[in-house]
């Protein structure tokens, strides 16, 4: 089993705390963002190749990690070079991924029960799962749409309408996926924002292939600001 895990932004929102460290490497109780993560998919989904997608402030996260060996795990690296969103953001770990189902993460993703990793692993149907929660704004992130057999039906990202959002979940911003996910990420063009975004290859996956959502218990919190970070280090 291997992940993809994309630790190349800076984290605008967190201010001054990530002018001298990438997001993904913010310590909570202790440990990196990033090496919690490792850890959780390490011991509970059996994951031993790791690939991190790196860019603003790489070095920190190299000489922190380096190869993986304090963890038990072997990790590569390879630099998203522009900084043009996620959607294509994971196409430079591609010559690493066989052709077998892998994790693929945000860096700042954390997991109240990381075995819930695990779970997804023997949940594992179809072309993939969608980590997904119940509860979040969906106004900050992606609205995942399923089906009555649970199959991934329409995402929209960032609804600001409740009512285009109605009964939807949140996408949890954590995958386990076949590798046909690539040929949809070559595909992108740019969104109005000008970036190429994850969730429009996820969509034009789900209509083509079958995507299911994976509803995650437990705590599932994206570390996008200082007051949610202040909040798991009290």
């Amino acid at each position: 089993m291997k992940a993809i895990i994309l630790a190349a932004g800076k984290g605008t929102r967190m201010g001054s705390l990530t002018h001298d460290l990438p997001k993904p490497m913010l310590m909570v109780k202790g440990k990196p963002i990033l090496e919690w993560i490792i850890r959780g998919l390490y011991q509970e989904a059996k994951v031993e190749h790791f690939c991190i997608v790196v860019g603003y402030k790489a070095e920190k996260i190299l000489e922190y990690f380096k190869e993986g060996q304090f963890l038990g795990i072997k990790i590569d690296y390879r630099f998203q070079k522009k900084q043009d969103g996620t959607g294509k953001a994971p196409l430079v770990a591609k010559d690493l991924i066989s052709n077998e189902p892998f994790f693929l993460s945000y860096g700042d993703i954390l997991l109240g029960d990381c075995r819930e990793y695990g779970r997804m692993v023997h949940a594992y149907k179809g072309d993939g799962l969608v980590g997904l929660t119940d509860g979040n704004d969906l106004s900050k992130g992606g609205a995942v749409f399923i089906g009555s057999d649970g199959q991934i039906i329409d995402i929209i990202e960032k609804p600001q309408d409740p009512a285009l959002s109605k009964g939807a979940f949140y996408n949890a911003g954590i995958y386990l996926i076949s590798p046909k996910i690539f040929d949809f990420m070559e595909n992108l063009c740019l969104s109005p924002r000008g970036e190429y975004e994850l969730t429009d290859a996820l969509r034009m996956f789900s209509r083509h292939g079958r995507l299911y959502g994976f509803l995650i218990a437990g705590s599932c919190v994206d570390v996008r600001d200082p007051q949610t970070l202040g909040s798991l280090n009290s």
